[in-house]
């Protein structure tokens, strides 16, 4: 098979949940599959590694985003005698004028279900672009049964058109020396106590604010001096939060970090008591699944596809319920076995899940797209 890929939102979107997909499939494709042919398509940097044997590097500008979708794209596909062309963040930009077999990975569908969490902007785009996705595309990959059935809820399309292919934490995220990640964060950051950690953004859907009030209420109820650490950019809605929290009781015990590098972040779950990922909606999730690959208990939502990547390993609570986040803290700070049982059953239920499963998974949804007759 000749399969083209638009890798551009490797660089574009590094650091979301779609850069790191984007980035992790396709390494792992070109490390696994010997035998067939990638035509990448790349904007900026950073390329080195995807320049296999098999692989073609073709640089695309992301000034003219929309000329290389529309005109480039298609032409090259046809003189490079291309197969099978992927889209993997969420279709966007996939052209009608592609004359490959096409596959869109659509990651979830928030900006349907809760469009009030998501930038005017994207709205806009999303809400026009993803049904002729959904139309063009010859197989649809998205990342969890829950958001399948989403698609499905919304579009009237084959079901056996959409695979599942669950995502996977980093190898990075595994268990580090405990004293290491204390003093690195003691000095790095001045978290020199017992803390509790939040690490996934600040949408309104992430429900973080929840989260900051239920510790403010139990602090008092914890065995220990305990701080709440929360990672991320604070603009936007995470200065909103910063700000919220100083008019709260015991405000002098949550950290803003603010940016924290991608390499600290390993550091941070593995140098915490607990992982708390209060969020309403995902359509996979991976910041439990990168605690429980650290040995770190988590506390998550009872709701869309995070049970499905956190199984019995992780207490799941009802996000809209402040008083199970409250009661669900205080029981898994206060026990020092309870942490250690979810700690073991975190790195146990982690197993099932590794991008090169999520690459195998992948391949298999290519071969089953080339067999496809083509349309006429």
């Amino acid at each position: 098979m000749r399969i083209a890929i638009d890798a551009r939102g490797i660089n574009w979107y590094r650091g979301t949940g779609i850069g790191t997909y984007t980035d992790n499939v396709l390494k792992n494709l070109l490390r696994l599959d010997k035998e067939n042919y990638y035509h990448i398509y790349w904007s900026g940097n950073s390329y080195e590694e995807f320049q296999q044997l098999n692989s073609q590097i073709v640089m695309a500008s992301k000034k003219h985003h929309r000329f290389f979708e529309q005109n480039f794209f298609p032409e090259n596909t046809k003189r490079n005698d291309i197969d099978i062309y992927h889209v993997p963040q969420n279709g966007i930009g996939l052209s009608e004028n592609m004359p490959c077999k096409k596959i869109a990975t659509i990651h979830d569908l928030i900006p349907y279900i809760m469009p009030e969490t998501v930038g005017k902007g994207y709205l806009l785009k999303f809400l026009k672009e993803v049904p002729k996705v959904l139309d063009l595309s010859d197989a649809l990959i998205t990342v969890s049964e829950w958001s399948k059935q989403d698609i499905l809820k919304f579009f009237p399309i084959d079901p056996d058109k959409i695979f599942v292919t669950p995502l996977a934490a980093d190898e990075k995220y595994k268990p580090l020396d405990k004293e290491y990640c204390k003093s690195f964060l003691s000095k790095t950051y001045g978290i020199n106590n017992p803390f509790i950690l939040y690490i996934g953004g600040f949408s309104p859907r992430k429900n973080v604010k929840a989260l900051i009030t239920a510790f403010a209420k139990i602090y008092k109820q914890l065995d220990a001096d305990y701080n709440l650490v929360i990672v991320g950019a604070t603009r936007d809605q995470g200065q909103y939060l910063s700000k919220f929290s100083t008019n709260l009781e015991f405000a002098s015990k949550i950290i803003f970090t603010g940016f924290a590098p991608e390499d600290h972040l390993p550091i941070l779950y593995n140098g915490c008591e607990a992982f708390v990922y209060p969020s309403l909606y995902e359509g996979f999730g991976l910041p439990p699944l990168e605690a429980m690959n650290c040995g770190t208990p988590v506390i998550t939502s009872n709701l869309t596809s995070i049970p499905e990547v956190v199984g019995d390993a992780g207490i799941l609570i009802n996000p809209y319920n402040e008083q199970e986040l409250e009661s669900s803290l205080v029981k898994l700070l206060n026990d020092s076995k309870l942490k250690e049982e979810y700690s073991m059953k975190g790195l146990e239920r982690a197993k099932n899940f590794s991008w090169e499963k999520t690459a195998l998974d992948t391949l298999e949804v290519y071969r089953k797209v080339y067999e496809l007759p083509s349309k006429v």
